[in-house]
């Protein structure tokens, strides 16, 4: 029979969704400037409705300032063993952070990656050429299949 043992895809809730960003670690951004599309993974921390994450100046940075608008996917498969799934799909704006911005933007990455580490969060200071950002989402949406 066609499709059996496969799972029908459902809309995940918002607090599913919050649930789910939380949880997760690396989203893979995409951006777009000058007719090129570039996409790549981004070790990030959710909370308010925004990813922030620390990258370095190069390539994406570049195409981030000449288009903030961006889109962020975050999955995880076969999460009981049994092929289910679920993604999770953002639009929002990109842009740096400075000054007074920077610490607590940090400050929650250092938090959630020693938690998940189970260790205590150690700070240290931001290298040179080092970007820290916040990708506000303004449009989110989420599905998963459990099977």
């Amino acid at each position: 029979m066609a499709g059996a043992g496969r799972g029908t895809p459902r809309e995940l809730s918002r607090a599913e969704i919050e649930e789910f960003l939380r949880g997760q670690r690396i989203a893979r951004l995409g951006c777009h400037a000058d007719d090129e599309t570039y996409i790549v993974p981004l070790i990030y921390a959710y909370e308010n409705d925004a990813v922030v994450a620390v990258t370095t100046e190069g390539r994406k940075t570049a195409m981030l300032r000449e288009n903030p608008r961006v889109c962020v996917e975050v999955d995880s498969y076969d999460v009981d063993g049994k092929g289910s799934w679920r993604s999770v799909i953002a639009y929002g704006t990109y842009e740096e952070l400075a000054g007074d911005a920077i610490e607590p933007a940090l400050s929650l990455l250092r938090e959630r990656f020693a938690r998940a580490a189970g260790r205590a969060a150690e700070p240290r200071e931001p290298g040179e050429n080092v970007v820290v950002l916040r990708i506000t989402l303004d449009e989110i949406s989420g599905r998963s299949v459990e099977r």
